[in-house]
């Protein structure tokens, strides 16, 4: 029987450039798995994007990316728009990987790639902002400015620290905006310092921000920041670290299947750690749009 071929897609300087040391690993279990590889290397930004659509269109059945948070987004961008859409799996490198987490794929990438044979496929949501697809948070704010100004130097140092810093700072000198979500059940419009639309439970590295959010749910967990003087943040803080967020006052959340999010002025989007638009932006759930190589669901979680 002829071997199906499965697409590699590496991105040769994430992790501190630790990618190249796994990319024989990952070749040698990807043809355990009864592959034949071909390895893309990205050289430039959008290159994940064409070499997954590329796989898709050409019928191959399994995408591979390894790299950082950039090097998934892009893959996943590159295979969203597609009718016919190959499994997914990748192997994370990034700074947060909040989609590994939510998804329970080992952080360590030997340990993920060793791990290939043994997932199966999970019916995944994704979101879609305006012309863009996304796997864990779209943020608008002070918070998402503060992580867009982030310098690589203390990404790679500090990880996930390195945004809270930013963030915290921005935060704590910011009046807030007056915001207008539309939403399923209604509208919510107030002054607020962050808005969040996040996929999963965990965001920027902490996975009790959204406790009951499940990869498959078909919801946008929206999180208000309403209050950011100090107090307030510290109060704020202590309820994150202990997955009770919701409860807080200074807290609106609401869950839908889509949402707009309109501000009096246009407001910078952070569309999984970058860039992306403006205000106001329209996002919504696409259930079980994508296919992902994932260790199986334990009875509980």
């Amino acid at each position: 029987m002829e071997k199906q071929e499965a697409v590699f897609i590496l991105n040769p300087s994430s992790g501190k450039e630790e990618a190249e040391s796994y990319r024989e690993l990952c070749i040698e279990v990807l043809e355990g798995m009864g592959y034949t590889v071909t390895v893309r290397a990205t050289e430039k930004q959008g290159d994940a994007s064409d070499f997954a659509r590329d796989a898709a269109r050409a019928g191959c059945p399994l995408v591979v990316a390894m790299g950082g948070d950039g090097t998934v987004n892009e893959a996943v961008n590159g295979l969203a728009g597609e009718k016919r859409r190959p499994d997914f799996a990748f192997i994370p490198l990034g700074t947060v990987n909040d989609f590994a987490r939510a998804l329970s794929i080992p952080l360590d990438p030997g340990e993920a790639i060793r791990g290939l044979p043994d997932f199966v496929v999970r019916p995944t949501d994704i979101g879609l902002a305006g012309d863009h697809y996304f796997m864990n948070i779209l943020a608008v704010g002070s918070l998402a400015e503060g992580v867009m100004d982030v310098p690589v130097e203390e990404k790679t140092k500090f990880g996930p620290l390195a945004y809270a810093a930013h963030g915290l700072q921005k935060l704590i000198t910011d009046d807030g905006n007056r915001f207008t979500i539309t939403h399923d059940s209604g509208t919510w419009t107030g002054q607020a310092s962050l808005v969040l639309a996040a996929m999963t439970n965990s965001t920027g590295g902490f996975e009790k921000m959204n406790p009951d959010a499940k990869t498959d749910d078909g919801l946008l967990h929206l999180t208000v920041i309403k209050q950011t003087k100090l107090p307030s943040l510290l109060k704020m803080s202590a309820a994150l670290l202990l997955g009770k967020l919701q409860e807080d006052g200074a807290v609106e959340t609401l869950r839908t299947t889509r949402a707009k999010i309109e501000t009096d002025e246009p407001i910078a989007c952070n569309i999984d750690g970058d860039e992306c638009g403006t205000t106001p932006v329209s996002i919504e759930v696409l259930r079980g749009h994508l296919n992902i190589l994932a260790p199986e669901i334990k009875e509980g979680e």
